[in-house]
């Protein structure tokens, strides 16, 4: 169980870029971890519902790269495994990585000259069923919702390349990895937390860095600055939400005893804005309209009568790009148009330029019930994971501009 704390806390340190000592390769487990096969061997590998695409060595890597496709009878979808496996100085671990946005994964930076394939981890990454980083594939060619293809993405894809993954290194190495963890942030980070949920036998360790945990709410509600601001006929302007948030930053900054640029406990900082009303921000006069449409950004989403939604953003938190206007009308953010257009509305020619109190809360409503037990992952229970002692990480940045800490709080 420490060793799997440690291996977390290397990793964390790589992906924040730390200090040299911990770029050099990890010591492996195992004292003989050569291969036992050559890597074109593994192209023969029988594995349930998968088919070995390709498996060749990189020689200038020195790894041993892999393609898989896995299916899910009955239905006829293709869920990419990319897999790169040291050729030598194989530590004796696997690594799973995560995606971004729609994104699955990032084969290319996952497996190419990546910092964790450097310290002799065996990686993993997939694009969960769907190339590219678009929305679009939850439609079928009719338009329907295409629910194998949805599941692939909220959860299925990431376990299937851990089975993969695992079995592989297995053969490859002729010893299963000795440790197996899962890194990833946003999207990555709500994948990781959708493994230790439900599979908690996958990995050891999981680093969940500002998971996109409730999917189902915040990504809805991440329209709330264009309702607030179509609802009192007030766009405010790019250069203004820039300017008003550095004016707020260096008014707060120095209070927490250093001037970096950043505030320290956002979370409890109670802005007055009235001071700032007649004031000149950014390309304008700042008004108390202004006003009234940044304070109610602050306070998060609300019903009509008033309930609670979903959290706002931290005072000092940038507003961009979740207030985003264009022309004197809103730019809402790209992600959650599309989650709106292709997995609410079917109708990928909605734009959310103007979207009304009405039909925000509609919209809400459905994204919560249709697809909370699918993309949800903010179930508390790891109980599972920690009878197998999985060890969880799970960071976030309180100035996330796109995820709300207030979510991870929240979990």
């Amino acid at each position: 169980m420490k060793r799997t704390i440690f291996d977390l806390i290397v990793l964390l340190s790589i992906s924040l870029g730390a200090n040299a000592q911990l770029q050099k390769p990890l010591k492996p487990i195992y004292a003989d971890s050569k291969p036992i096969c050559d890597c074109e061997a593994l192209a023969k590998v029988k594995l349930p519902n998968t088919k070995i695409v390709s498996a060749s060595v990189v020689a200038k890597d020195s790894m041993c790269r892999i393609e898989a496709i896995v299916n899910h009878p009955p239905a006829n979808d293709s869920v990419v495994v990319w897999l790169a496996l040291p050729t030598d100085n194989w530590n004796g671990r696997f690594e799973g990585t995560g995606g971004g946005g729609f994104l699955g994964g990032f084969p290319d930076l996952s497996l190419n000259k990546n910092p964790f394939m450097i310290k002799g981890f065996a990686v993993g990454s997939t694009n969960t069923g769907h190339p590219g980083g678009s929305g679009s594939f939850a439609l079928n060619e009719k338009g329907q919702l295409d629910w194998q293809l949805i599941q692939d993405n909220a959860y299925l894809g990431i376990h299937d390349m851990t089975v993969v993954g695992k079995e592989l290194v297995k053969a490859y190495y002729g010893k299963p990895a000795k440790y197996t963890y899962f890194f990833g942030g946003s999207t990555g980070g709500r994948q990781g937390l959708s493994e230790a949920q439900r599979y908690p036998k996958d990995y050891d360790g999981i680093l969940s860095l500002f998971p996109a945990t409730n999917w189902h709410r915040f990504l809805v509600t991440e329209l709330w600055p264009q309702v607030v601001m179509h609802e009192l006929n007030n766009y405010i302007s790019s250069q203004k939400f820039e300017a008003l948030n550095q004016a707020i930053i260096a008014d707060v900054d120095a209070k927490d005893g250093f001037t970096d640029g950043v505030i320290e406990n956002a979370l409890d900082l109670k802005y007055d804005l009235n001071p700032l009303i007649g004031k000149q921000i950014g390309d304008s006069e700042f008004t108390e309209k202004d006003a009234a449409v940044v304070q109610k950004i602050w306070e998060g989403a609300k019903t009509k009568d008033g309930q609670f939604m979903w959290y706002g953003l931290p005072p000092g938190t940038p507003f961009l790009p979740l207030a985003g206007t264009k022309a004197g009308e809103g730019e809402p953010f790209s992600i959650s148009v599309e989650w709106v257009a292709y997995f609410l509305k079917s109708n990928p020619k909605w734009t959310g330029v103007p979207i009304t109190m009405d039909e925000f809360q509609l919209l809400y409503n459905q994204s919560v019930e249709q697809y909370g037990s699918i993309f949800g992952t903010d179930n508390p229970d790891l109980q599972a994971f920690k009878n197998n002692n999985g060890k969880l990480l799970l960071i976030h940045g309180l100035s996330d501009r796109l995820i709300v800490p207030q979510g991870s709080i929240d979990y």
